[in-house]
């Protein structure tokens, strides 16, 4: 179930508080985007928010330890197809959607029942 990358809930709802998130981690999440990516795990790495603790991926940056507002977790796609969030047959899709991952960290956002993809460009050095 991919999610649709422009949902206007996120818009209102999340994207200052993500926004204002990301810019504090935003150094450590594309160095770690690389890492995953230049040590061959995967080259669609994703980086899924909550608030709450949440099963998918582990846990990279705690938001008490780090004065968040979300925690920061780490993992990639190979998760989402197994624990079929992404269906096998909309994997191609979701490839075709993701952005490059130098330029931009993908998010999956999740608070409660909302969830969905985000990418937010990294800032220019």
């Amino acid at each position: 179930m991919i999610s649709d990358f422009n949902d206007p809930e996120l818009s209102g709802k999340y994207l200052g508080t993500i926004t204002k998130d990301f810019v504090k981690v935003s150094e450590i999440l594309k160095e770690a985007s690389y890492q995953v990516r230049s040590r061959k795990f995967s080259e669609y790495p994703i980086f899924p928010i909550s608030k709450e603790e949440q099963p998918i991926g582990q846990l990279f940056l705690g938001k008490q330890e780090k004065g968040l507002d979300w925690n920061y977790y780490i993992t990639y796609v190979d998760e989402f197809i197994q624990r079929k969030l992404i269906a096998e047959e909309l994997l191609e899709d979701f490839k075709s959607n993701y952005k490059n991952p130098d330029e931009f960290c993908c998010l999956f956002v999740m608070d409660g029942e909302f969830t969905s993809f985000v990418f937010i460009p990294f800032p220019e050095d």
